[in-house]
This record gives C-alpha cells, sequence and structure tokens, in this order.
C-alpha cells in the first residue's frame, strides 16, 4: 500500500488507464497546457500528447457532444467538466443522448463514456459552483452515478467507470482532492454497484457518501466514546445502489440516519429511505432520519454556507433521535 493524495490517486488512475488502452482519451476545458484546473491530469499532456489530452473551449454542451460521438464509434472519452453546476449547460447531450442511445439503437451502439469533475460545496464558491447534482443525474436511466470517497475509492472505481461500456457521472468531492489515503500497488479495480461498511457497528447505520462520509466517520468516532457504536455504509455509487448491502446493514442495527449534503427534496436520501422502508419496514424500530442541505441556493458567506451544509451536531442530534435519546 502507498499513501497518496485523492488527487494523486485519480492522476495515476487517468495515467494507468491511457497506458492500458489507446482509445482512452482525455478532453476538457484547461486539461492539457493548465494541467487541470485542480491538477488532476498533472503531467498527461506531456506523456500522451495533444491529440488525447485536448483543451476545449469554454463550451460544455459542444465537447460533451462531441465526447458522445466518440465513444459511439469506439473510443473511450474522460471528458472533465470544471464543476458539475457546469454540467448543467450539457444536460441536453448527457440525457436525451448519451443515456439513450444504447436503449434507441436496441444495444447495436455503446456510449462509453466518463464525465467527470468535482461537485459539491468548497469554500466560498457560491450559488453557482456549489450544488450537489447527483440526484438529478440519478434520475436517468442509462446513467451510472459514481461518488467515491477515498483515494483508494476513486482509483478503483474510476477504473471500472473507464472499462464501462456505459455512460458514467463521475463525481469528485470538490474538498476532498488533498485528502491522503492507503492505495494498493496492485492493479485493481473496484465494482460499479459495489457499496462497503466502512466502520461496523451495531446500534445504529449510518448512510453517507463522498465528503460526508469523512464527516459522519469523525461522528462515529465522538459517538463509540459514549458507548453508541454506529455502523457506517458508503454506497459509493448512487445508482446502480448497492441495496442489498444497505438492507444488510439496516436489519442489523435496526435504527438508520442517512447524511448527504444535496438538497432535501426530491434527494439521494429520498430514493435510499424509500426503498429501505419497503424492505425493512418490520426490522426498524425508529423512524428513518435524514440530514441534508438545506433547501436554498448555496450562499456566499462563510458562515451561511456553514450553516447549509450538514454538521456534526445536526448528524449526531439525528442518531440520538433515532435512539430516543432526545
Amino acid at each position: 500500500m502507498t499513501e497518496m493524495t485523492y488527487r494523486e490517486a485519480l492522476n495515476q488512475a487517468l495515467r494507468e488507464e491511457m497506458e492500458r488502452d489507446d482509445r482512452v482519451f482525455l478532453m476538457g476545458e484547461e486539461v492539457g497546457i493548465y494541467q487541470g484546473a485542480y491538477k488532476v491530469s498533472k503531467g498527461l499532456l506531456q506523456r500522451f500528447g495533444p491529440m488525447r489530452v485536448v483543451d476545449t473551449p469554454i463550451t460544455e454542451p459542444a465537447f460533451v457532444g462531441v465526447g458522445i460521438g466518440a465513444a459511439m464509434v469506439g473510443l473511450r472519452p474522460v471528458i472533465e467538466v470544471m464543476t458539475f453546476n457546469f454540467a448543467i449547460l450539457a444536460l441536453d447531450q448527457i440525457i436525451n443522448h448519451a443515456a439513450k442511445i444504447r436503449f434507441m439503437s436496441g444495444g447495436q451502439v455503446a456510449v462509453p463514456l466518463v464525465i467527470r469533475g468535482p461537485g459539491g460545496g468548497a469554500h466560498q464558491l457560491a450559488a453557482q459552483h456549489s450544488h450537489s447534482l447527483e440526484s438529478l443525474f440519478a434520475h436517468v436511466p442509462g446513467l451510472k452515478v459514481v461518488m467515491p470517497a477515498t483515494p483508494k475509492d476513486v482509483k478503483g472505481l474510476f477504473k471500472a467507470a473507464v472499462r464501462d461500456d456505459n455512460p458514467i457521472i463521475f463525481i469528485e468531492g470538490e474538498l476532498l482532492y488533498p485528502v491522503r489515503g492507503q492505495v494498493p500497488e496492485e492493479e485493481y479495480v473496484i465494482p460499479i454497484g459495489k457499496g462497503e461498511v466502512k466502520r461496523p457497528g451495531k446500534d445504529v447505520t449510518i448512510i453517507a457518501y463522498s465528503k460526508m462520509l469523512h464527516l459522519v466517520m469523525a461522528v462515529a468516532d465522538d459517538l463509540s466514546k459514549e458507548g453508541i457504536e454506529a455502523e457506517v455504509v458508503d454506497p459509493r455509487t448512487i445508482r446502480p445502489l448497492d441495496i442489498d448491502l444497505l438492507v444488510g446493514s439496516v436489519r442489523k442495527t435496526g435504527r438508520c440516519v442517512i447524511v448527504e449534503e444535496g438538497w432535501r427534496f426530491c434527494g439521494v436520501g429520498s430514493e435510499i429511505s424509500a426503498i429501505l422502508y419497503g424492505r425493512c419496514f418490520d426490522d426498524l424500530d425508529a423512524p428513518i432520519e435524514r440530514v441534508t442541505g438545506l433547501d436554498v441556493p448555496m450562499p456566499y458567506a462563510r458562515n451561511l454556507e456553514k450553516s447549509v451544509v450538514p454538521s456534526k451536531e445536526r448528524v449526531v442530534q439525528a442518531v440520538r433521535k433515532t435512539l430516543y435519546m432526545e
């Protein structure tokens, strides 16, 4: 195992997949000469040249569309959007084309495409650069949505995404790039649709993904000092969900708290709650609790931004509520 940052693990995965398969190429704004807005593509232009690391104009609909066309004729594009808020500009290409072409062609035309980049809040990037939009993409049949939280997971899941024959929405937590963790030195791939229990426990299941996983792990450490053993489950992929893993954990603990940074209304937690109520109703000892971002555009002011996103205090309060401790 080698310790590296989330950014370095992703860069390593990109480099290894481009070396493994010459059909893989990277395209997006500032991915080449500038080496990526978040330096994920550092060194790739020098290694692979401008035909495989392609700087684009500032036009998401155009370069996402080019990526879809390239995928349809047999290449395996990786398209970087500088923030997933900007992917909204390419929703027609993503939803009406990438997600539907395989279905509309009767399976004759695949779209092996990865659209990747940072999502979620950061530090005072305000309303047009800060939101968690995974539930929007997860709503669409034909798209897979991947949201890894650790360096190990981002590398293994990215490799799986590049090799998949379906369009993948690969959202990286914007504040996760400097996070460090252990990454295997040998070749490995993490299957899409397989979650993981990050911390075993018996009293309550806490489901969290991406940046929120790190918040929840800190909460679980604090709770353990009070004798509360929380089981922390990371779905890792939002669509497809590892339903059996989630159900198995909730049936074991009898209680569940779902934590997500995105908006509450029609959020990912809404779907997870519906699934768990349908599959685990008789196993639940308390109603499922949800901790989400507030249903407002992200403020610029630091104190207001902090009040909008989930906090340790709100997660602890939800756990205590599901344990009937308050």
